[in-house]
């Protein structure tokens, strides 16, 4: 069975809200709030529990970015995009080391060895920056 992951694109005057990864295998790198869901919990409670967790922040999901499922890997990753609707940066540091916000210009820059998941990262950081996002209604259709 296949793992789901989920996760979020924050953005705000040409920046995207990161955060900066503790753990060991992905130590110092780049990544959008994101996490597996938890048991019993929608693709929509995970992705604001993994902002939460990760920013201090409080979401609203407004749309959906990607659905990626890839044939040879255990995931299917799915970003939204999300407005802030309250709360202040505050995380965890064993889990995050940072969270910042970074330009699109930058994290368009940034190397494999500083942006995690750095081929799909690069797709959603460029479908960010097009604007590219499809209404939350056409999974939740698939969804309920």
């Amino acid at each position: 069975m296949k793992n789901i992951i989920v996760g979020v694109c924050i953005k705000k005057d040409g920046k995207i809200l990161m955060v900066q990864e503790a753990r060991k295998k992905v130590y110092k790198m780049w990544n959008f709030p994101m996490g597996h869901l938890d048991d019993g919990e929608t693709i929509f409670e995970g992705a604001k529990r993994e902002v939460k967790e990760e920013t201090g922040y409080e979401v609203e999901l407004t749309s959906i970015i990607s659905i990626q499922n890839y044939p040879n890997k255990e995931n299917i990753k799915i970003t939204f995009n999300a407005n802030i609707i309250d709360g202040d940066i505050s995380y965890d540091k064993n889990e995050v080391l940072d969270v910042k916000w970074i330009s699109i210009e930058e994290l368009e820059n940034m190397t494999s060895k500083e942006l995690r998941a750095y081929n799909s990262s690069r797709d959603i950081i460029k479908d960010a920056k097009e604007n590219k996002e499809y209404p939350l209604e056409i999974i939740k259709k698939l969804v309920y």
